[in-house]
């Protein structure tokens, strides 16, 4: 399991950073970028460059991680080196797929990337189509650095009193009361819930450090949060999570990419309700 590497930069930042000096990156569907975007942002795929392609969602979920060389390759044709400031948005409070983009950078080796706080709607300047020529930098990062753990180990950790596994979904899709995307309803067995949603206020924003580290340390109850593995539907929504996590000073915790559309493809058990 790679060795979190802790950065004292920011995960999130505010639209000062749209004054100069930051790439800006919109990890949006291709319609909703070339129906409009920020202006100069440059577009982050969310299933071609931030998914590889999923034949059996029952080996890596529905968006499993690409390659780490090919996505440094594919990042430095944008223009962003390992030190390049990058703010991320989406539409929908970093969490699709805004903050899955701010992680693989993170991840590659680029301590600078960050979150829009407030995305695209708190942004509040008016869309282009235009789209920007990036001046390409030499391709960097051939590995990813944070820490993931596979189906197997969740399998043993989510019996093991020493680490948590925390699923971010909605309440109702976690309790098994309906399941909008996946062939199974439910979650894994031990799992808790505390939805991505929950670390949002106002206006979609961030809420403070100080209100995020009270509530995950209540969760953690105790456990480092080294000790912590998030998952969500597809390994996506899971790293609007992490992100809150490095806001809070809590960083560290372990990202399932298969998550549950992984797990409820695999025969493995599944538990309902609260």
């Amino acid at each position: 399991m790679p060795v979190h590497q802790v950065s004292n930069e920011p995960a999130i930042v505010g639209v000062e950073a749209l004054r100069g000096g930051w790439v800006l990156l919109d990890a949006r569907p291709a319609a909703a970028y070339a129906a409009g975007h920020l202006p100069g942002a440059l577009h982050a795929d969310p299933d071609r460059d931030l998914a590889a392609p999923a034949p059996d969602p029952a080996r890596g979920g529905r968006h499993p991680l690409p390659d780490a060389a090919a996505f440094g390759a594919r990042v430095a044709a944008w223009g962003i080196g390992p030190d390049t400031p990058v703010a991320i948005y989406d539409d929908q409070g970093g969490a699709n797929a805004a903050a899955r983009a701010w992680w693989m950078l993170r991840s590659l080796g680029n301590r600078f990337a960050a979150l829009l706080d407030g995305g695209l709607q708190g942004a509040g300047l008016p869309l282009d189509t235009e789209v920007p020529v990036p001046v390409p930098v030499a391709p960097w990062g051939e590995a990813w650095h944070l820490p993931t753990v596979g189906v197997e180990a969740v399998d043993e950790l989510r019996r093991d009193a020493g680490w948590m596994v925390l699923d971010v979904r909605a309440a109702f899709r976690y309790r098994g009361e309906g399941e909008p995307i996946d062939p199974v309803a439910g979650h894994i067995p031990g799992a808790r819930n505390l939805p991505f949603a929950e670390n949002l206020g106002r206006e979609g924003r961030f809420l403070a450090p100080e209100v995020l580290r009270a509530r995950y340390l209540e969760l953690l109850g105790g456990l480092p949060p080294e000790r912590l593995v998030v998952h969500c539907g597809s390994g996506v929504t899971a790293c609007h999570t992490l992100v809150a996590l490095e806001r809070a000073g809590l960083p560290g915790a372990s990202l399932y990419v298969g998550s549950w559309s992984e797990w409820c493809r695999t025969e493995r058990p599944v538990a309902t309700g609260a």
